[in-house]
């Protein structure tokens, strides 16, 4: 497996400010996401990752994020298998201090 490219919650909120092809992609259980997601991200699940990843455009590039880290680090391993640009988001939204939306 390739080395997966990671960003701090620092770097993602600064990089999607500049950045219009950054697509963040929330990998948690709808329980988890109800309690506030980054703004614009899109609620995939882990477990519907393979199902959906041929409707993301490969043009784009994904930001994965989790709780902690580990899920989105296996769903960005996944998709990168399949020839996406994608960076996992280290310390998942434990460490986000940016702005939510319910």
């Amino acid at each position: 497996m390739d080395h997966i490219n990671e960003i701090s919650p620092e770097e993602l909120q600064e990089l999607v400010e500049e950045d219009k092809d950054v697509v963040i992609v929330d990998v948690r259980e709808d329980d988890e996401v109800a309690q506030g997601m980054i703004e614009d991200a899109k609620h995939i699940p882990l477990r519907e990752i393979p199902q959906t990843i041929n409707d993301l455009d490969k043009d784009k590039h994904y930001v994965l994020v989790c709780r902690s880290g580990n899920r989105s680090m296996k769903a960005a391993a996944f998709m990168d298998e399949h020839g996406y640009k994608v960076t996992n988001m280290t310390g998942g939204m434990l460490n986000w201090d940016g702005e939510v939306v319910f």
